[in-house]
């Protein structure tokens, strides 16, 4: 996916993705695209959040789709919603190199002990 995170902090987490090699048969960035940077960047923020010795695991994600990407790369911000004890909600925003909204999502979290090694 190519996806790089370049700020990461319990309040806001960064990521870009390129475009290319991420299209749908049409040309378009794929919308599965937009979903897998959504739920990176906003699980980042969740695991942030949680600290150590626990983890984040999605557990609801809801994108919608504003305008196509063809080239270059998008960028996802995920800033918090909700950040409780046992679940975590972020709002994500994706846009594209012009800084046009190309995707609003919101990502679900539950926050739990992270189990032992085996």
């Amino acid at each position: 996916m190519g996806i790089e995170i370049t700020e990461w902090d319990p309040d806001r987490v960064v990521g870009t993705m390129p475009v290319a090699g991420n299209r749908q048969p049409y040309g378009l960035l794929h919308g599965g695209a937009n979903a897998v940077l959504a739920e990176t960047v906003g699980s980042v923020a969740a695991a942030l959040h949680a600290g150590d010795g626990r983890v984040a695991v999605g557990v609801d994600l809801s994108c919608t789709h504003h305008r196509a990407a063809t080239s270059g790369s998008v960028t996802g911000v995920a800033v918090p919603l909700h950040r409780g004890r046992r679940t975590a909600t972020y709002d994500i925003t994706i846009t594209d190199e012009h800084g046009e909204r190309t995707c609003s999502a919101r990502l679900s979290c539950a926050l739990r002990d992270q189990p032992p090694a085996s």
